[in-house]
């Protein structure tokens, strides 16, 4: 199993946390990721840490699609590719209708197939076998609609790019798993039980199947976030991390389409799922986060003191033997909490 670490979202002011992505590589970790919400994009701060390091890999987890057009993703890609040496990794995903209609002003649609679309043009453009054209519902290549010249001509990347940059995908339900298995490189996932990691075996399996060619989670990499709070006090820990899923239990999405909620009933927790979301949306913000069950912290993160989170990544160690789980991307606070998970798993 590979080791990545996420650097996060950024707050009032962007603050990256050189020192840890400095251990990250010295300790031996694959991979650091960068986020965005609706403030700090994604790709600078992977651009800034791919100057400053020789060996890790660094990639967006992810960049929202609808904040780039698929040839503006493709060129970015592949110019950080080869700045760094052929280090960088794209990870994209459809994010959520609040987000994409409420701050980039754009339909939200229907996000599997946009997502069809931007990863083939994409890969159209990486391989570069042929002018780009595409002709589907979200995008249309050359334009000829609605205030078009008719002057648009498909073209060749200039930049003779890596046609093998690994293209991840953000998913949240069993259709993006299913998409992500057949047409990307890997997955995210917000985060995971590894005890439970094969119940995505049959939306990967028919996923493998559609793409062909023998692929399977052999060559393609199950990322789940695993967030990290480490300290003397067990439940201090856990209740540190309640906050992050009741904001997306609760408060990710409206109460009709919150896929996060949708995936804490089906990891078991159903009770739990509908009174956070209530009481979240209530504005009983601190009331939402008490509501979050100790065990799901337990079952889908590492807290409490260092021999606690040795015993816990036993289990993700297993999972990741079984070939469930390709890369822990771990959300840190500390270089000594790289150092216990790394002395662990390396």
């Amino acid at each position: 199993m590979k080791l990545g670490m996420v650097l996060g979202y950024s707050g009032a002011q962007v603050k990256l946390p050189m020192d840890l992505v400095f251990e990250a590589e010295r300790l031996g970790f694959d991979s650091v990721w960068s986020a965005e919400a609706w403030g700090a994009d994604a790709v600078s701060p992977v651009a800034w840490v791919l100057a400053q390091t020789t060996r890790i890999k660094a990639g967006t987890a992810v960049m929202q699609m609808a904040a780039r057009t698929p040839s503006m993703t493709a060129m970015t890609a592949m110019t950080l590719d080869q700045l760094s040496g052929g280090r960088f990794m794209l990870g994209i995903g459809p994010s959520g209708p609040q987000v994409i209609e409420g701050w980039y002003g754009q339909p939200y649609g229907k996000p599997l197939l946009r997502t069809r679309e931007y990863i083939s043009i994409i890969r159209q453009i990486f391989e570069r076998k042929a002018p780009l054209t595409h002709q589907g519902e979200h995008y249309q290549i050359p334009y000829s609609g609605p205030g078009a010249m008719g002057l648009g001509k498909p073209l060749k990347s200039i930049l003779h790019g890596n046609p093998n940059i690994p293209i991840y995908m953000g998913v949240a339900t069993e259709k993006g798993i299913n998409t992500a298995a057949e047409i990307a490189d890997g997955c995210f996932m917000i985060w995971a039980n590894p005890d439970r990691a094969n119940m995505f075996a049959l939306p990967l399996d028919a996923g493998f199947e559609a793409a062909g060619g023998g692929k399977s989670l052999k060559s393609f990499d199950f990322a789940p976030f695993v967030r990290m709070a480490m300290g003397p006090d067990l439940q201090a820990c856990r209740d540190k991390l309640k906050h992050h899923f009741a904001l997306y239990i609760g408060g990710m999405g409206a109460r009709e389409k919150n896929f996060y909620n949708d995936y804490t009933r089906r990891l078991g927790y159903v009770d739990a799922a509908v009174k956070i979301q209530d009481l979240y949306l209530a504005g009983r913000k601190e009331e939402a986060q008490a509501a979050v069950p100790d065990a799901y912290i337990d079952e889908c993160c590492l807290v409490g003191p260092p021999e606690h989170i040795r015993e816990q990544l036993a289990r993700w160690k297993a999972a990741g033997s079984r070939g469930d789980i390709g890369t822990m991307v771990l959300s840190v606070s500390s270089a000594e909490e790289l150092r216990v998970v790394a002395e662990a798993m390396l």
